[in-house]
């Protein structure tokens, strides 16, 4: 069994895949925990139970990203990432031995014939990949939230956890892709 996760300090997406596809696509929310140490110590708990209830084999996580972008993520974000990235990988080395690749989502996507067109601004990138992994697994029921106020109060809205479970998905079908080959 292969555990697919997209590592973030504030939900990381997980993803496990059999010799027949997609068994669980979840998250773990991590806005609750206050610090590094917590957020680890909460993964490291959430892991551990999935190693239990699973006979995982491989990990597979997407590579950090290795160079600042003038209005996206600041130096400080991409390091507290980096930092976070390095614990949660030490976390499943300790669970699962020496198991873990990485993938850097640009190859991950292109790998399983995910195009982004960066000229298309009606949806974020991540809108798209979402509606993506929606079309390659229909089967795959995204958490969703009622909105409780503002212009569309009573709207039934996907969770922003949904995005990053769909970046766990694309980098755990890659490694099944490329790894098949």
């Amino acid at each position: 069994m292969l555990l697919a996760l997209d590592i973030s300090t504030s939900c990381t997406g997980y993803c496990l895949f059999d010799d027949n596809g997609l068994v669980d696509i979840d998250y773990i929310n991590l806005s609750k925990h206050k610090g590094l140490y917590q957020k680890a110590a909460y993964v490291k708990d959430r892991i551990y139970k999935l190693s239990c209830k699973y006979d995982i084999k491989q990990v597979v996580v997407e590579e950090n990203l290795q160079a600042f972008r003038p209005g996206l993520s600041s130096a400080k974000t991409l390091m507290t990432l980096a930092q976070f990235n390095g614990v949660v990988r030490w976390i499943c080395y300790e669970i699962f031995n020496d198991k873990i690749s990485s993938i850097n989502v640009n190859t991950a996507r292109k790998s399983v014939g995910l195009k982004i067109n960066k000229k298309d601004k009606t949806k974020t990138t991540k809108e798209k990949v979402l509606d993506w992994v929606t079309q390659d697994n229909a089967t795959i029921k995204w958490p969703t939230k009622i909105l409780k106020s503002g212009p569309n109060k009573g709207k039934e809205r996907i969770c922003a956890e949904a995005y990053d479970m769909a970046d766990a998905y694309v980098i755990g079908k890659s490694f099944l892709v490329e790894n098949i080959k």
